[in-house]
């Protein structure tokens, strides 16, 4: 049985520069897998190249035992794979449920034409899609802020409808790029539950992210990068006491959580 996401021996290279050198790590379903290094390992750049934002220099990729090489980044979504990003790129002035609607339009099958004229087989989907955003809402404890705009929120609960949106793209994975970035102590302890409660729905999730108390705390497996190379993969207390990830990584960030 092929893993669920697959990746052999992937390199990134621009120009002269190696940003990702012969890397390789899996995912299996239900999985919650973090990828961590420091600053300029590779760690966005692999994500970029998982969804078709760079073509890879050499190296293999599938998911679902459907490969992703030479792929567009509209063809991996509808795949299932689906990412958000290090900065909050919602629409702030437009409701939540829209913001999350947003994400199902990569399936939109009315014409040009008949959104234009707003002919009843669109009114049709978009009435289907503002019930399905309202599921996926609904889902994660955010049903509450349906008609709210987006901007209005507390910063923690934007993050959360930028996920939101990209569940609503029918995703089966979910690539999370540092997700806790600009967090208090406390929006990270809400974090980490909702993360927990995407796996118990049925989410498989690979997540960057540089806070050491969310990937310590919620991943099943660890992958982490220095200078583009993988160093050490293993579980939490593995990675933990790796001698390896100290030095690159972990050394500086257990002084920080002192």
């Amino acid at each position: 049985m092929a893993d669920f996401l697959y990746v052999s021996g992937i390199t990134m290279e621009f120009g002269g520069l190696t940003a990702v050198d012969d890397v390789s790590f899996h995912v299996d379903k239900g999985e919650i897998v973090s990828l961590i290094g420091p600053n300029g390992a590779g760690k966005t750049t692999v994500f970029n190249m998982l969804t078709g934002v760079y073509s890879i220099t050499a190296g293999e990729m599938s998911f679902q035992g459907e490969r992703l090489n030479e792929r567009t980044p509209q063809d991996i979504v509808k795949l299932g794979i689906s990412r958000t990003f290090q900065n909050l790129r919602l629409f702030p002035n437009m409701r939540v449920i829209e913001n999350v609607m947003l994400g199902m339009h990569i399936h939109t099958k009315y014409s040009f034409f008949e959104g234009l004229l707003r002919l009843p087989s669109f009114r049709r989907e978009e009435d289907e899609k503002a019930v399905r955003a309202l599921e996926i809402l609904d889902s994660i404890g955010m049903a509450w802020a349906a008609d709210d705009y987006a901007g209005s929120l507390p910063y923690g609960d934007q993050r959360k409808v930028e996920i939101a949106r990209a569940m609503a793209t029918d995703a089966k994975l979910l690539l999370l790029d540092e997700p806790a970035a600009g967090m208090n102590p406390a929006e990270s302890r809400d974090l980490l539950t909702f993360i927990r409660h995407l796996k118990d729905i049925g989410y498989t999730v690979l997540l960057i992210e540089h806070d050491m108390n969310v990937v310590m705390n919620i991943s099943d497996r660890i992958y982490v990068l220095d200078h583009g190379r993988r160093i050490a993969e293993g579980l939490p207390d593995e990675i933990a006491a790796n001698q390896d990830v100290i030095d690159a990584y972990l050394g500086g960030e257990r002084k920080s959580h002192a």
